[in-house]
């Protein structure tokens, strides 16, 4: 029985082969068979680089028969293989201590080498974000003791809380989230934490390996964030009330007779517009109890064909509250949206100018 039959043992998960010192194959068992497609008749006597190719063929057997007893891990180098194997050697000397051979012994370790390169590049991809997101990650088991800590935004060298209790940390709400992610509930809050703005995800981990961890933090400083939030909604507000002051500016209500509101009217008038022209026109006819209501509109342009109807509503409501309506610079584009819209117009008085609709009313003061 040869050297690779002996030690070969029912179903070992290594393929065993036994090298001489020209790095011929003296034997190989019943794995390697399986594993490289060669009997151990044919294989006898081959060159074991052209029967297994790995990286460097055959100064990388000589290394592994010759070097250091240290693992080697190769990717074989067949058209179309992708397996990878872990190899080993027991070195053969012969009564003077010369070398003259080796047995190899090599495992498949493709699932387990991917595993690795997974892991590596998840770790590899971990270590980016801790060094260049503002972020803090952490870990905790059951109890809550850190199990991990890393990320330049906790202001703190890596690992420093490793050990020490999460309910250690002052916290607003004392810990509740944390109790809530540790009985299992992923949580997710924003809160306010030694000087600074935090958005964390508190993700429980239910199902965990003994030594895993209970609790997975995810912390990222949120603090520039709500500052620009703020500063914006801020400017929001102060652009609105422009706005509003500019919208009042645009539609001032000015009683140029006793009795008489004019209202001159400036750029463009939509929906929106028209509705604040009519709450504040019937406010102020009923305070001063204006008997007339003239609506200038040289300055106006263009309205749509909805505006147009508002306005004829206006001096509907005008008439209303006892005050007559009138409607004075009608441009040629909004005559033709009434027109258009077959609007009516009979009962309204219309003049070509604010001049003419003032010597309309003031005749009418003193014909009464």
């Amino acid at each position: 029985m040869s050297r690779a039959e002996r030690l070969e043992i029912g179903v070992s998960p290594f393929a065993v082969i036994e090298v001489d010192s020209e790095l011929r194959v003296v034997d190989w068992d019943a794995r390697a068979e399986r594993e490289f497609g060669v009997s151990r008749v044919d294989a006898r006597g081959q060159a074991i680089a052209a029967l297994i190719p790995v990286a460097g063929d055959e100064a990388s057997w000589r290394e592994l028969v010759d070097g250091d007893d240290v693992p080697r891990v190769w990717r074989l180098s067949r058209t179309g293989e992708a397996r990878v194997f872990e190899w080993r050697r027991q070195q053969l000397v012969d009564a003077d201590g010369a070398v003259r051979g080796a047995i190899c012994f090599g495992c498949d370790v493709t699932i387990r080498t991917g595993v690795e390169q997974q892991r590596a590049l998840e770790s590899q991809i971990i270590a980016a974000i801790c060094e260049h997101v503002n972020c803090a990650l952490w870990a905790t088991d059951e109890t809550g003791k850190f199990l991990y800590q890393d990320g330049r935004a906790a202001g703190i060298p890596s690992g420093t809380l490793v050990g020490m209790s999460v309910f250690d940390i002052p916290s607003e709400d004392n810990g509740v989230d944390v109790r809530a992610a540790l009985a299992g509930t992923t949580k997710h809050n924003t809160k306010e934490q030694a000087g600074k703005m935090w958005e964390s995800w508190l993700v429980a981990v239910p199902e965990r390996p003994v030594g895993g961890a209970a609790l997975i933090g995810i912390s990222l400083d949120v603090s520039d964030l709500k500052r620009g939030e703020h500063e914006l909604r801020e400017k929001l507000e102060t652009i609105e009330r422009q706005q509003q002051a500019i919208r009042a500016m645009s539609t001032p209500i000015i009683e140029v007779w006793d009795g008489v509101l004019t209202l001159p009217i400036l750029g463009l008038v939509d929906s929106v517009r028209t509705a604040e022209i009519m709450d504040n026109l019937l406010q102020a006819i009923v305070r001063v109890r204006a008997r007339f209501a003239i609506l200038d509109l040289t300055g106006v342009e263009v309205v749509d064909t909805s505006t147009a109807s508002h306005l004829l509503g206006l001096i509907r409501a005008i008439r209303l509250l006892g005050a007559e309506g009138i409607i004075t610079g009608i441009h040629p584009n909004i005559a033709q949206t009434m027109v258009t819209q077959e609007l009516d117009l009979s009962k309204i008085a219309v003049h070509a100018n604010l001049r003419e609709a003032l010597k309309y009313c003031i005749g009418r003061v003193k014909a009464r």
